[in-house]
């Protein structure tokens, strides 16, 4: 599905990764656990293009996409929840879901009713404005606007970040059955033992720049010795 090789990249000046290495399954759901400034975000800025790869290779579905713009990424099927959700406050949650549709001809640019499934909060109040959603519906509505174009990879950088635990709970159980669904492969960029331990089948360690080790979530809640050797601060 999604397999990174020697993957380099820079943020700001500084080489922030060094040689990543790592490899996701079709219809998975794989965790990226690491402390804070060991390359999470940069990495997922750079598999959606919104960074370049100074060397390396990001290949989805034996087609290379590292050299790709990110548009061009996300015609090829990669949608993306960025870090702090960036929703549009001042729109309505309809107007954030039809935002997505617009690469579409006009006469295509249809929200999938099967959306409303998984987030029925958001049929209820799709003339309200975005900003007066709480963080929680907000990354609700931010998941939504990344699954409008039906990607068959899903990106999300910090999800459960501001939100209060029932709710990242939803959110799991959400992105779960979204996966069980529809197969879709989904990446997730998290800090939340809990929610990871919930959610996740595989989780891959960052530490400084690169991937250092890969494990079963199953392992991980047999012993968590890996969560205490990379996360704790």
């Amino acid at each position: 599905m999604l397999n990174i090789q020697d993957l380099y990249a820079s943020y700001g000046g500084s080489l922030i990764l060094q040689g990543i290495d790592l490899r996701v399954k079709k219809g998975e759901i794989t965790a990226i656990m690491g402390r804070n400034g060991m390359g999470k975000t940069t990495l997922m800025k750079t598999i959606v293009g919104l960074l370049p790869a100074k060397s390396g290779s990001i290949v989805l579905d034996d087609t290379p996409i590292h050299q790709l713009k990110p548009h061009k990424i996300a015609a090829r099927g990669v949608g993306f929840v960025p870090q702090g959700r960036e929703i549009f406050g001042d729109f309505t949650v309809w107007e954030n879901l039809k935002l997505a549709t617009l690469r579409y001809p006009r006469k295509k640019r249809q929200i999938p009713s099967r959306l409303f499934e998984y987030f029925p909060i958001l049929e209820e109040r799709k003339n309200q404005r975005a900003g007066s959603f709480s963080g929680g519906e907000q990354q609700m509505l931010a998941m939504a606007r990344a699954l409008v174009t039906d990607p068959q990879l899903l990106l999300l950088d910090e999800p459960s970040e501001g939100i209060q635990p029932s709710i990242v709970q939803e959110i799991a159980r959400i992105l779960r059955d979204i996966n069980q669904k529809t197969g879709i492969t989904i990446v997730v960029v998290e800090q939340n033992v809990d929610m990871i331990l919930d959610l996740a089948d595989t989780c891959a360690f960052l530490e400084k720049g690169r991937i250092v080790e890969t494990c079963p979530v199953d392992t991980l809640r047999q012993d968590e010795s890996m969560i205490t050797r990379y996360m704790a601060v």
